[in-house]
């Protein structure tokens, strides 16, 4: 189902080490025609300029999208403006990047690789979603570690672990610059 939207392009507070990212928050609305609260992959265009991209949960039961120089450039969008964007969900989420920690740990132990094999798309995006999430390298750490642990065991899922930050509050948009 495609939505489309209009929102404003904003700056983020704190960019961290790149500050020519700027995002934008989606309407409820639109985020409810998507198959998931977590991470979901969609295609669109930004001001008719067509991208692909991974969405991430905003805290809010919504989403929102990183919008990177590129493709801020190619659809003429300038931060503080209204943008027009469409979205639709994508048929197929696609491999989730493997971070190079997860990787190496999952190389360490067999049977943690082996049920992660076997494990759909949608489980290793929330695996990788949940380690990323931590804030502190500690807790990363912790989680990864609590991830191979898992695997090993043949535990597919993560459980506990709210994809749209709701719940727990873990999850949220950036702050936009004032």
């Amino acid at each position: 189902m495609k939505s489309t939207f209009t929102t404003k392009l904003l700056r983020p507070a704190t960019p961290g080490n790149d500050d020519s990212w700027a995002f934008l928050i989606l309407p409820k609305t639109a985020s409810d025609t998507l198959p998931r609260r977590g991470r979901t992959t969609v295609m669109g265009t930004l001001n008719g300029h067509p991208f692909q991209a991974t969405l991430e949960p905003d805290g809010q039961l919504s989403h929102w999208l990183r919008v990177h120089k590129e493709l801020r450039e190619a659809a003429s969008a300038c931060i503080g403006e209204v943008v027009t964007v469409e979205i639709s969900p994508i048929e197929a989420e696609p491999e989730p990047p493997l971070p190079d920690e997860l990787q190496k740990a999952l190389a360490a132990s067999a049977a943690a690789k082996a049920t992660w094999e076997d494990t759909t798309t949608i489980a290793r995006l929330d695996w990788i979603h949940w380690i990323e999430s931590a804030k502190q390298a500690k807790t990363r750490k912790q989680r990864l570690e609590s991830a191979c642990e898992m695997l090993a065991a043949g535990k597919r899922r993560v459980c506990c672990f709210d994809q749209s930050g709701h719940y727990s509050k873990s999850l949220s948009a950036p702050q936009a610059a004032e």
